[in-house]
């Protein structure tokens, strides 16, 4: 993870938000590469989840709306995290990310240990179970440890479990909710009359217009909205890079269909449409797995849940999350509103609530995973064939920020400079193209190679003197072949769609 952080902000596709003054915890900024990088993988949805489909549309909202919304929809009253304070270093926790274990020696409690939720949180715990014995020098035999959240501590463990920043127990204060709304206000009034938010999801735009998609979009059940747009979510501990921040892209759609329609069908439809579309932007499918939200746990409203999984460095997180959220949206709305949002069926001549499927995912945690899955570092031989280590990002050609480089091979020979230079021009008309004449070749396609561009193009005497054709350099095999300006751009057409 240290050198994918390491390659983004070193080749420009991700630095920190306000660096010069220090930087703002759970912000970030996107650099030239990330830019086009996350542009694309925006593109890419877009172009498959509504231009190439006929049963979805698009949709715009706006951040900032009514703050009834947020009380229809239950952000106001329950769009909470649970919060632990330490009152003696200030630190806050979320409750659900703070474990907790007692040392358990010869059968009786002797102390508490603590620790923050990682891949290997009942490892840690145990081995601070372990130093805590023979801190203390305490006889007997140690009980392996049994992590629980503080969401599950007693109020009697409270004062005994240690704070992770001071590792002394009696500071950390019971869990309480904390809402994740930014506030902000509109107009030019400061008072409770114009408190509004920043929007947490970019679902509720879409179940707020429903009916005037209905109404102007010549749509039919089953449908979908689908919106891509920032969200803003005051996280206790941002963390992780930019896995989990405080201000985030979402990529949503809301699919209605009938009230008597096989709701479990068009779930797992949605869960398949998914997990094919991540493969078809270059996740493999052995960093994939699916989580079934168990039902104790899921919402009184929701017919159930699956998440996406996806293998992190820092441990298998959620990608995407399909959830089948029955007509409790459009309900809560035509209830706070006196608006109705019923659907008038044609063919059963019945009027009904839609229920509604929902995919939502986030862009930044796709950017995060696909340069997770394409980071690698081998060893390869240069020209004169010394062993030297070659970092490359293998990404898909439908995302890499940069489809072609273009290589004139010396550039002090007009004739290959200007030879290249119209290539490039022909290129740059269509895809993001990079030209680069500086170095040595092989030193070139490395640098391409680091910034997961997929294919090298270089203009030798060959070109000039001969047939015409270029050296094509495919970035994952390394492989050269010549090929004519036609096959080139046929080669784009048919990998960058």
């Amino acid at each position: 993870m240290e050198a994918i952080v390491s390659l983004a902000k070193r080749r420009g596709f991700v630095f920190p938000s306000s660096e010069i003054y220090g930087g703002l915890n759970g912000f970030f900024d996107y650099g030239p590469l990330g830019a086009e990088l996350k542009k694309n993988i925006r593109d890419c949805w877009w172009n498959d989840m509504v231009r190439r489909r006929d049963d979805v549309v698009g949709l715009e909202s706006s951040i900032i709306m009514h703050p009834k919304v947020w009380e229809a929809s239950g952000h106001v009253a329950g769009f909470t995290d649970p919060l632990v304070d330490c009152k003696v270093s200030k630190q806050r926790y979320r409750a659900d990310q703070l474990f907790f274990s007692p040392v358990v020696v010869d059968g009786k409690v002797a102390g508490y240990v603590s620790a923050l939720e990682s891949e290997n949180t009942a490892g840690e715990l145990q081995t601070l179970a372990e130093t805590f014995k023979r801190k203390k020098a305490i006889q007997g035999a140690l009980a392996p440890v049994v992590a629980k959240d503080m969401t599950e501590a007693k109020p009697e463990e409270i004062a005994l479990i240690p704070s992770p920043a001071t590792g002394e127990p009696g500071s950390l204060t019971p869990p309480r909710a904390f809402n994740m709304m930014f506030e902000t206000y509109v107009g030019a009034l400061r008072d409770a009359s114009s408190v509004s938010y920043l929007r947490p999801e970019t679902a509720q735009g879409m179940f707020v217009d429903f009916k005037n998609v209905v109404d102007t979009g010549r749509v039919k059940l089953p449908f979908g909205i689908a919106q891509i747009g920032k969200s803003f979510r005051n996280e206790i501990t941002p963390r992780n890079f930019i896995f989990r921040s405080r201000e985030f892209e979402q990529m949503e759609m809301e699919y209605f269909i009938s009230e008597d329609a096989d709701w479990a069908k068009a779930h797992e439809d949605w869960i398949s449409w998914c997990e094919t579309w991540l493969k078809s932007i270059g996740l493999p499918a052995s960093h994939l797995s699916r989580y079934a939200h168990p039902k104790e746990k899921l919402a009184f409203y929701s017919k159930g849940t699956v998440d996406i999984m996806f293998q992190y460095p820092f441990g298998v997180q959620e990608l995407w999350g399909i959830a089948a959220r029955g007509n409790y949206d459009l309900t809560q709305h035509a209830n706070a509103s006196g608006k109705p949002m019923e659907y008038f069926d044609e063919a059963s001549k019945k009027k009904f609530v839609p229920h509604v499927i929902e995919p939502a995912v986030g862009v930044d945690r796709i950017f995060l995973a696909v340069l997770c899955a394409g980071y690698a570092e081998e060893e390869v031989k240069d020209e004169k064939g010394a062993v030297e280590k070659r970092t490359v990002l293998r990404l898909s050609p439908r995302i890499a920020p940069v489809k072609v480089a273009v290589l004139p091979l010396l550039k002090n020979k007009e004739q290959l400079v200007a030879v290249a230079q119209k290539l490039y021009a022909k290129l740059k008309r269509k895809y993001a193209v990079f030209y680069d004449e500086s170095g040595a070749v092989g030193r070139r396609y490395r640098r391409q190679d680091e910034i997961g561009t997929p294919w090298c193009v270089t203009i030798d005497f060959d070109t000039v003197e001969k047939d015409g054709t270029f050296t094509l350099r495919e970035r994952d095999s390394m492989q050269q072949k010549r090929i004519t300006e036609a096959e080139l751009f046929a080669l784009l057409d048919e990998q960058v769609y």
